[in-house]
């Protein structure tokens, strides 16, 4: 693949997304399941079947938080119309469950993506883990370096310069 420093003109127009018609984009349209009961039966059905759950265990044995998945499955199913973004707000956690219980079934160990990963540091270890941090980049400044740039610069601003300066 070659790279080009040249500019793409084949980018979207500015404001091209406001030229559309209203309700031409399935999120401009009315939701297709308008309640949350409606939106889990669609979502089990879907969910139920063998090749999802192949998926699922395939994304979830790579290391994908059962979060990210939930998340993302009702952000598409709202990019479709199939619902609105606050029922798919309320399905999450029951996608969640559903998901953890077909890894559990299916034997694999997942990521819930629930837990606070600092939750068991302390305040004092996360404090000094960024002290050593900031510590090492002090380490890579040289200080004398940068007093000699200061005098040189001082020394140099005493002389006024340029078209319109004193002359003494």
């Amino acid at each position: 693949m070659i790279v080009s420093n040249e500019p793409s003109f084949d980018a979207p127009i500015p404001g091209m997304s406001l030229t559309h018609e209203l309700g031409a984009r399935p999120w401009q349209t009315p939701a297709q399941f308008s309640t949350v009961d409606e939106t889990i039966e669609y979502y089990m059905g879907r969910m139920t079947s063998e090749e999802f759950i192949q998926q699922l265990i395939d994304v979830l044995e790579m290391g994908v938080p059962v979060t990210t998945v939930a998340n993302t499955i009702q952000l598409s199913g709202v990019m479709e119309g199939k619902h609105s973004v606050d029922t798919g707000m309320l399905v999450v956690p029951l996608l969640m469950e559903m998901m953890m219980m077909l890894a559990e079934s299916a034997g694999i160990e997942y990521d819930s993506g629930l837990e606070d990963p600092d939750k068991n540091k302390t305040r004092k270890t996360l404090l000094a883990k960024y002290a050593v941090q900031y510590q090492r980049e002090l380490d890579k400044v040289d200080l004398d370096d940068m007093v000699d740039d200061k005098t040189e610069s001082e020394e140099e601003e005493k002389e006024p310069k340029g078209l319109m300066a004193r002359r003494n």
